[in-house]
């Protein structure tokens, strides 16, 4: 099970998501990216990040350490913004915390240049993205870290924000089991990802017993949509224990080059600056672009 921590210290909002995730101190000493029940994305997006996180835990891809985060406002009183307190309001009791990576950045197309990824490695989190339908693992959103960026160890690739993930839990009953999904913008896919050996690999290790194992994590309160907690569990474990057996269906192997995701970048924004007005025609085109690089440290002081 998830071990449960208190917060005791509110550090800060992190105002990169629409989620409004905060970093919190807790009572074991950690700290912990906290993603609020009260959330506009809801708890689906919860129950997402804690099968997805496990799942690649348990497939031995590096993902932060989830615990359950008791949380009770009063300790963020001081927080200024009157959306964020209604935030937190709506949030007392338990909510999902992410262990803090200090100094970590985001994988982003400029870091991406140099930052080289193994294309087996590339192709297991392609493949767990595949598998889990996560739609939010883009060129422009990269949901992916390097950590650590000091001293003598090497950085490695962690992943971060599986809220978006598990699409299917939003219309159970329009969604094939054997949809193949569009990877084409996929954050990896200039690497080469190798995604057909690591099918061969992971696609054996997701049991059903696994996924049991990995659903289980999920509190019974946030599995409200419809019948009890245990008839939540066997259906998400029946849809991911069906779409693991059909990956040869939805097996994303087409991946454009660097050079060609270039070039369609560089002729969307010509198309952009040709439908402009004359006056308009000079500003910088950043559309798809993140507003800036995101940095935890920056919240710790």
């Amino acid at each position: 099970m998830l071990r449960e921590v208190t917060a005791t210290r509110y550090v800060a909002p992190l105002r990169s998501g629409g989620s409004v995730p905060g970093v919190v101190e807790a009572d074991d000493l950690g700290t912990y990216v906290v993603k609020f029940t009260g959330s506009a994305q809801g708890r689906k997006a919860l129950v997402a990040e804690v099968i997805v996180g496990e799942l690649a835990r348990a497939l031995g891809l590096r993902f932060p350490e989830l615990v359950l985060v008791h949380f009770d406002p009063v300790i963020a009183d001081g927080e200024p913004h009157q959306e964020v307190r209604d935030l937190h309001a709506a949030s007392a009791g338990v909510n999902l915390g992410m262990d803090y990576l200090p100094g970590a950045k985001d994988l982003t197309p400029d870091l991406a240049q140099y930052f080289r990824v193994d294309p087996l490695e590339a192709g297991r989190i392609v493949w767990l993205d595949a598998l889990t339908v996560n739609v939010d693992r883009t060129v422009h959103s990269s949901n992916l870290m390097v950590w650590p960026t000091l001293g003598t160890v090497p950085a490695r690739l962690w992943l971060i924000d599986h809220g978006a993930a598990l699409v299917f839990h939003h219309r159970w009953d329009a969604s094939d089991p054997a949809k193949a999904y569009d990877f084409h913008n996929h954050a990896l896919g200039h690497y080469a990802p190798d995604v057909r050996a690591a099918d061969a690999e992971l696609a054996p290790k997701v049991t059903e017993d696994l996924l049991r194992a990995v659903v289980a994590e999920v509190p019974d309160a946030w599995l409200t949509e419809f019948g009890t907690p245990d008839e939540m569990r066997d259906a998400y474990v029946g849809y991911l224990h069906a779409r693991v057996r059909a990956s040869a269906a939805w097996l994303p192997t087409d991946f454009p080059t660097r050079e060609e995701l270039a070039a369609e970048e560089a002729l969307r924004a010509a198309q952009t600056r040709q439908g402009r007005p004359k006056w308009l025609k000079q500003v910088p085109d950043l559309h798809g672009k993140p507003a800036a690089e995101q940095d935890w440290s920056v919240h710790l002081g």
